[in-house]
């Protein structure tokens, strides 16, 4: 029986074959009109895109992990992931407005869990070439190069990624931080992106799902951002509802700062 160090590298390896394979069939589609629907109550756009990638990804990564349960966006939640040792939770395209806008910014996230755990993460972006990697208590990199986190750590010129409505006083009481504010459409790119050291940190209010947030969360805290829900709360996987409360993710201190701000603990206004 080999040990969970050496289960995650063949799970990352396995991840990342399936990822560039997603990219194949992604950059088929992109810039050329991919047919697209919207789904129901509100879930957003889905092109063919996706589901092709959907359909690929669950077959080659299921007979090859046919022990690990499964959790994907495009796919019907089926109860039996919960009782897996192992699962997948993937997002085949994450940013599907972007994609079919023709903007280079989505991405396809893969993600191995155990015990609620992040255990392998991909993030690979196919149109701009970025493809990134991590392994619990292994490091993460892109394109093979290390990453670590700005490390800034005051409120006060804060690179964040985030969008305009999350900066609506209803979320901030005591008053919104005093930030530089950006955004990208994929999720799990800009989990990414903190773990680069590109920008400080992101944050997100509202429900996330966990093929959107699940391989970047891992991505950013192997490059030593601490990454929880808008409570302070670790994020936690593979649950019966697979969403958390909101994501934030940065160095801890610009994150404890969040977090002291939307209690009331900070005498710092915007």
């Amino acid at each position: 029986m080999q040990g969970p160090e050496r289960q995650d590298r063949e799970d990352l390896t396995l991840l990342v074959e399936a990822a560039r394979a997603a990219g194949e069939i992604a950059l088929r589609y992109w810039q050329n009109d991919p047919k697209a629907w919207e789904k129901s109550e509100g879930a957003g756009p889905v092109t063919e895109a996706d589901l092709e990638i959907d359909k690929m990804l669950a077959r080659d990564l299921q007979a090859a992990r046919p022990s690990y349960g499964w959790l994907s966006e495009e796919s019907q939640d089926d109860p039996a992931r919960l009782a897996a040792k192992r699962g997948f939770i993937i997002d085949p395209i994450d940013g599907t407005r972007a994609f079919m806008d023709g903007s280079g910014d989505f991405s396809h996230a893969l993600a191995v869990v155990e015990d609620g755990l992040v255990r392998a993460a991909v993030v690979y972006l196919p149109a701009v070439g970025r493809l990134y990697a991590a392994a619990r208590d292994g490091g993460a990199l892109c394109n093979e190069t290390p990453l670590r986190i700005s490390g800034h750590a005051e409120e006060a010129g804060a690179r964040i990624l985030t969008t305009k409505v999350n900066f609506e006083p209803r979320y901030w009481p005591h008053g919104a931080p005093p930030v530089s504010r950006h955004f990208r459409s994929s999720l799990a790119y800009r989990l990414a992106l903190v773990g680069e050291g590109r920008y400080d940190g992101m944050l997100t209010f509202r429900p996330t799902w966990e093929w959107d947030s699940a391989a970047g969360s891992l991505i950013a805290a192997e490059a030593g951002a601490k990454v929880c829900d808008r409570e302070g709360q670790d994020l936690r996987f593979n649950r019966p509802d697979p969403r958390s409360a909101g994501v934030f993710a940065g160095s801890r201190a610009l994150v404890d700062k969040f977090m002291a701000r939307l209690s009331g603990q900070t005498g710092l206004t915007a």
